[in-house]
C-alpha cells in the first residue's frame, strides 16, 4: 500500500529530486569542458605543411590552403601526389567560362568541382558532357577540344596532357584523385 503524503512532502521531494538532476548535469558539463580542455580536443591540432611558401594545413583528412582570395580543399598535398609533368594552363584560362567533364569517377570530379566551383566560384559552372567523336550517355551534350574540357578516365600510364582546350588525366584508379589534385596544383600555381 502506497503511503498517503501532503502536498507539501511531494513538493518537498520534487523540489528536492530537481536539485539532484541540476547537480548531476552541471557536474557532467564541467567534466566534458575540463575533458575538451585537457586533451579531448583533436580537431584544435592540425597537421601544417609548407611547399613552395604555401602553407597547407589538415583538416578533417583534407588539406586546406589559402591562396590569394582562394579557399582550396584537396584530398591529398603536394607532396602525395608525386612529380607530375604537365605544362599547360592557368587559372585565367577558366575564369568566368563553362567547364565542361566527362568521367565515371566521382573521387576526382569532386576535387575539380570544390575548387573551380563550388568553393570558388572561378568557373561560370560545370557541366557533363561527351567529347565529339567518343561514345556518349544519351542526353549530354557532344563538346570538342575548343571548349574548356576535363576528360577523366583510367590509363596504364599516369599522366596529364592537353590537346587545345581539352585536358586529359589518366592514370590507375587509385590515382585518379591525386592526378586531379596536381592538376590543380599547377593551375593555382603551386607546384
Amino acid at each position: 500500500m502506497r503511503k498517503i503524503s501532503s502536498k507539501y512532502e511531494e513538493g518537498k521531494k520534487r523540489k528536492r529530486d530537481g536539485w539532484i538532476i541540476g547537480i548531476v548535469l552541471i557536474g557532467v558539463m564541467i567534466f566534458s569542458v575540463l575533458g575538451y580542455a585537457f586533451g579531448g580536443n583533436t580537431s584544435s591540432t592540425f597537421e601544417k605543411m609548407n611547399y613552395n611558401g604555401f602553407v597547407f594545413v589538415k583538416q578533417n583528412d583534407f588539406w586546406v590552403l589559402q591562396k590569394d582570395n582562394f579557399q582550396l580543399i584537396f584530398r591529398y598535398n603536394p607532396l602525395q601526389t608525386g612529380q607530375i609533368d604537365f605544362v599547360g594552363d592557368s587559372i585565367n584560362n577558366y575564369l568566368g567560362k563553362p567547364l565542361y567533364i566527362s568521367s565515371e569517377y566521382e573521387e576526382p570530379i569532386s576535387e575539380i568541382y570544390t575548387n573551380l566551383f563550388s568553393q570558388n566560384k572561378i568557373v561560370q559552372r560545370i557541366q557533363y558532357a561527351c567529347l565529339e567523336g567518343e561514345r556518349c550517355e544519351e542526353g549530354l551534350p557532344i563538346k570538342t577540344c575548343e571548349d574548356n574540357f576535363i576528360i577523366i578516365n583510367e590509363g596504364q600510364i599516369r599522366k596529364i596532357t592537353k590537346e587545345k582546350n581539352c585536358v586529359f588525366i589518366e592514370g590507375n584508379i587509385n590515382d585518379l584523385t591525386k592526378l586531379s589534385d596536381g592538376f590543380l596544383f599547377k593551375v593555382f600555381g603551386v607546384t
